[in-house]
């Protein structure tokens, strides 16, 4: 066996997914010098799995959909969606799944990049088998930065580590449109993909062990309910998947908990994802997986691993790895605040923990995490729900409405929307706000920097909103607060 090529630098950071990119270039940016190790396609999950082409699934529908709703364009639509052309456009978002241009980009930071599978062997080093052949020890003078992301989780169904499903990957990634498509899970991947796949022509079973988007206000997912069963998708809500079986002619059957069958061409398993953690090493640095067998990381506010042996404090963790926010905006978010962390470490320029909403602190991952499911209607979210907000200590209270002002009545035919605030009783300010209903998304930044600048709701009284747009909603739930 050939003896592996030994390298130092400033930062090693496994994982060159759009979290990974992100810290090794705040760190570049800091003067250090850095290296990415992937064993997969720079850029991750997000920009060939996940966030772009399933966006990518999903807007040629929406656009269809809002022109259908809107008088003096529905009638110039003639057309259902052209699944292949859809398809076509998927492919350009992934760039055919091909990484050269994220590449090239890696090359022009200044960043050095290896591609293989990598995990730690002693404070501070990190073998990488490459996935040309040659062993790779890697020594970080500074830090060690796990940007792993997630993988997906699988439920305990009856026969179904025997077949071949789908999960998202597989999803996303379908060059054909199946006739009938069961979706397991009511999540947002579960709920975003069944519509997406309803539009293009499946006939979508979903089923969910509880309630739609249970995670989110419940007025609020009702709206995307309905939604989705005007698209003519089957929802089953409440009831488990009890077995899974293949038949003769390439479908499946399922055997749900109420008693029922599904029968599919194609089955999406979309049941959560967790940390990607196996295979790093982690035990060799002190990190023991728990009674259960699984591996958790503790971190702290600029992304530092919690209970690594090492003389100092070296390996840090960022985006879904540290399982705090598994989202691609807050992980890049994170990936920032670290790498301007390792950098003035470096310099001497911080010491200890990091100030509150300082650029070394993740301080919103506590207070202000903004979340979009981009399903027709759309659901927004940032913040604290009331029920989250009593149970973190807050004197919390609530206003919501439907959205019916001037603009969401311009926007389209029988707009139906849904808004709340959540307010601060104490300091009278927004712990958390959430939107339901078309292109709601908009108006989630307006919210996230309310709740990031607590702005006290007198001075936010002062904010107009133009006329005629949806976000007149602002005035109506201020004004139904007793403003």
């Amino acid at each position: 066996m050939p003896k592996p090529v030994k390298q130092e630098f400033d930062v090693v950071v496994i994982g060159a997914g759009a979290v990974g990119e992100n810290v090794a270039d705040r760190a570049a940016q800091g003067g250090l010098s850095v290296v990415l190790v992937e064993a997969e396609l720079v850029g991750g999950e997000c920009s060939y799995w996940a966030c772009m082409p399933s966006k990518a699934l999903l807007r040629p529908g929406t656009a269809l959909h809002a022109a259908q709703t809107t008088p003096g364009a529905k009638e110039a639509v003639t057309r259902t969606l052209d699944a292949a052309a859809v398809l076509k456009r998927r492919d350009y978002f992934t760039s055919n799944w091909q990484d050269d241009s994220q590449v090239a980009w890696v090359k022009d930071s200044g960043i050095d990049l290896i591609r293989g599978h990598a995990w730690l062997t002693a404070p501070k080093t990190v073998q990488v088998a490459g996935l040309d052949g040659t062993s790779h020890q890697l020594a970080a003078r500074h830090a060690v930065v796990l940007a792993t992301g997630s993988v997906p989780n699988t439920p305990p169904i009856e026969g179904l580590e025997d077949l071949q499903v789908w999960g998202t990957r597989e999803a996303t990634s379908a060059s054909e449109i199946p006739e009938r498509l069961a979706v397991l899970g009511g999540g947002v991947a579960g709920t975003e993909l069944a519509q997406a796949y309803a539009r293009l022509g499946s006939a979508v079973t979903l089923v969910a062990r509880s309630r739609l988007l249970r995670n989110y206000p419940e007025e609020a997912a009702r709206l995307v309910a309905a939604g989705l069963r005007a698209d003519g998708v089957d929802i089953r809500l409440n009831t488990g998947t009890q077995g899974i079986s293949g038949n003769d002619d390439g479908t499946f059957s399922l055997q749900l908990a109420d008693g029922s069958t599904v029968i599919a061409d194609k089955v999406l398993v979309a049941v959560g994802r967790h940390p990607a953690l196996e295979g790093l090493g982690l035990e060799s640095v002190g990190i023991e997986p728990d009674g259960s067998g699984h591996l958790a990381l503790s971190t702290d506010t600029s992304g530092l691993v919690e209970g690594v042996s090492g003389d100092e404090p070296w390996l840090y963790a960022v985006g879904d790895a540290a399982g705090k926010n598994l989202l691609t905006h807050q992980g890049k978010y994170e990936a920032r605040a670290t790498g301007d962390a390792i950098a003035a470490r470096a310099k001497g320029e911080l010491t200890g923990r990091p100030a509150d909403w300082s650029r070394y602190s993740q301080t919103a991952n506590q207070h202000a995490v903004p979340n979009v499911v981009f399903t027709d209607p759309e659901l927004a979210t940032v913040g604290r729900t009331l029920e989250s907000a009593r149970e973190d200590g807050y004197n919390a209270s609530s206003v919501e409405l439907p959205i019916q002002v001037a603009g969401s009545s311009l926007h389209s035919e029988n707009y139906e929307g849904w808004a709340q605030l959540v307010v601060d009783e104490e300091r009278q300010v927004l712990l958390g706000a959430t939107f339901a209903g078309p292109d709601v998304s908009e108006l989630l930044h307006a919210a996230t920097i309310a709740v990031v600048g607590g702005v006290p709701l007198d001075r936010l009284w002062h904010a107009v909103p133009s006329y005629p747009t949806i976000s007149e909603v602002w005035l109506r739930l201020l004004e139904k607060y007793g403003l």
